[in-house]
């Protein structure tokens, strides 16, 4: 973990997010929290890091989510490099789709 980032203000936010309990509820905070341009750089890294995983190229994940190379690379050194974050999500994702497949 970054210690940087880690405070009291941050620690707040992190908290606000984790009492969310829906969809909705994530749009509604998240678009009095963030500009537009905020809220669409953090799906499209989201949406990055998932195609990375995928191994699609470069190339690819350019035209499919128009993020430059810069901030694919940037990504790309998070998921081998970072906190394993993006994999945690991912794989709780997974898990999710997986128990609603479920009878």
């Amino acid at each position: 973990m970054n210690k940087k980032i880690k405070n009291e203000m941050t620690d707040g936010l992190f908290q606000a997010v984790l009492s969310l309990e829906n969809l909705e509820e994530c749009y509604a905070f998240f678009e009095d929290v963030c500009t537009i341009n905020e809220i669409q750089s953090l799906a499209q890294r989201y949406e990055v890091a998932r195609l990375l995983r995928e191994k699609k190229t470069y190339l690819e994940i350019a035209q499919k989510t128009g993020a430059s190379t810069a901030t694919i690379s940037r990504v790309n050194r998070s998921l081998n490099y970072g906190n394993d974050a993006y994999d945690m999500v991912f794989q709780r994702m997974e898990q999710k789709k997986e128990q609603k497949k479920e009878p």
